[in-house]
């Protein structure tokens, strides 16, 4: 499968038959916490090139940010949300956000309150 692509739909389809049997009786809580987790051990390798003199290993990174990937298709699964369906409405959030296609400073600091 090396090389392959995959959908968002494809992917959180295979992920979902990896849940273990407890993450499935809250999927939600599981994947957030999960999620956290994950997240963190990105951070600490990002943390860890910034401020105490590793060597970015970019192939480990990788394969914290696929664990992060897995979490968030599970809990997308718990909310019975596509990731196809989270990735489209985060891209219309930030294209609303930004007024186009591009990053704007002057757009992010004064963004509408409750614009998430």
């Amino acid at each position: 499968m090396e090389n392959e692509k995959i959908s968002f739909d494809e992917y959180q389809k295979e992920a979902f038959d990896l849940i273990s049997e407890d993450g499935r009786k809250d999927m939600v809580l599981n994947g957030v916490l999960g999620l956290a987790g994950e997240s963190g051990e990105c951070c600490d390798i990002v943390k860890k090139v910034r401020f105490q003199g590793h060597e970015m290993d970019r192939d480990h990174l990788i394969g914290e940010l696929g664990d992060v990937l897995w979490y968030i298709a599970e809990t997308a699964s718990g909310l019975n949300v596509s990731l196809e369906e989270v990735a489209k409405r985060n891209l219309d959030k930030l294209h609303k956000r930004y007024h186009g296609n591009h990053f704007n400073k002057e757009d992010s600091l004064h963004r509408e309150k409750g614009d998430q």
